[in-house]
């Protein structure tokens, strides 16, 4: 993040039910490449993922129709990935591809999460903010939240992959937990938000 701009803003992550996460978002284009307004939405993003202990966050999930998600994700070897991507595709895999079955949880459905099996590996191309051509390939967990954000940018949720009877328990889950989760990102911005007033 530029120490240029201002601190970033946590913003409000979007719920399961809002409109804005059921629709396909908006192309980048040159407009918006390389702006002020593009960079400073992506340290805001960064800044909303970790106070939310995510791993990945898409721009609908805070209210922006853009085809735009930041990542902060260990792969299964531990090693850590941080990134952008804009107008990403995932490369289509052979029927036969390797699944692997994890946990999988969605800040826009807090406090719920399941089992779900996803493509072991995958590659994802795009362009970074300045418009500039970039590919990204992942394995394990980091494999499974490029495919989780790209579906967010298509107007998906990771609850749309699983039947019926589970995703009437996801969604008991986050009625029953929300409160507790929201109460708990309140609770770490603010202690984020006074570390950096003391350090500034």
């Amino acid at each position: 993040m530029s120490e240029l701009r201002e601190r970033p803003t946590v913003l409000r992550i979007t719920e399961v039910g809002e409109e804005i996460l059921r629709r396909s978002c908006r192309t980048a284009t040159e407009e918006d490449f390389g702006s002020e307004r593009l960079a400073r939405l992506i340290d805001d993003m960064f800044a909303t993922m970790h106070v939310a202990d995510g791993c990945g966050l898409a721009a609908n999930q805070v209210d922006v129709d853009l085809r735009l998600f930041v990542y902060d994700c260990p792969d299964d070897d531990g090693v850590r990935h941080t990134g952008h991507i804009l107008n990403p595709v995932v490369e289509e895999q052979d029927p036969g591809r390797a699944l692997i079955e994890e946990t999988e949880g969605c800040l826009s459905v807090p406090g719920a999460g399941t089992k779900l099996a996803r493509p072991a590996r995958t590659v994802v191309r795009g362009v970074n903010q300045h418009g500039e051509a970039i590919t990204i390939e992942g394995a394990g967990y980091f494999a499974r939240c490029l495919q989780h954000e790209t579906d967010h940018l298509n107007g998906g949720l990771y609850i749309d992959r699983l039947s019926a009877r589970d995703r009437k328990r996801m969604m008991k889950q986050t009625a029953d937990r929300r409160e507790k989760v929201f109460a708990e990102r309140a609770a770490k911005a603010a202690r984020l938000a006074g570390a950096a007033d003391r350090v500034s």
